[in-house]
C-alpha cells in the first residue's frame, strides 16, 4: 500500500516537472516548435488518461465535468499546434539566435 502510494506521488511529481519544463520552453521561445510538439503529445496522452469522460455514464455529473475538462485541454492542444505550424514569432529566443 505504502509502496504504491509512493509510486503514484512520484509519477505525479514527474508529470508536473516535465509539463512545467515544456511550458517554460514554449513561453521563453527556446526550441519552441519541438517543445510545443512534445507538449501536444504529452498533454494529449495525459488528457485521454485523466479526463476519460466516455467511461462514466452520461447521467452522472462527473461525466459533464470530465467532458468539459477534456475539451478545454483539447483547445489548448489546438493552440499549441498553431505554434508548431506557424512558429514562435519574432520575439522568441529562437528568432533572436537567427539575428546573431
Amino acid at each position: 500500500m505504502a509502496q504504491s502510494l509512493f509510486v503514484t506521488k512520484a509519477v505525479k511529481i514527474l508529470q508536473n516537472i516535465v509539463g512545467t519544463a515544456l511550458i517554460i520552453l514554449v513561453a521563453i521561445g527556446f526550441k519552441t516548435k519541438l517543445a510545443a510538439l512534445t507538449l501536444v503529445i504529452w498533454l494529449f496522452s495525459v488528457n485521454v488518461y485523466f479526463n476519460a469522460f466516455w467511461t462514466i455514464p452520461a447521467y452522472k455529473p462527473m461525466h459533464d465535468f470530465l467532458k468539459y475538462d477534456f475539451f478545454q485541454t483539447m483547445s489548448v492542444i489546438g493552440g499549441l499546434l498553431l505554434v508548431v505550424a506557424l512558429g514562435p514569432g519574432g520575439v522568441s529566443m529562437d528568432e533572436k539566435k537567427k539575428e546573431w
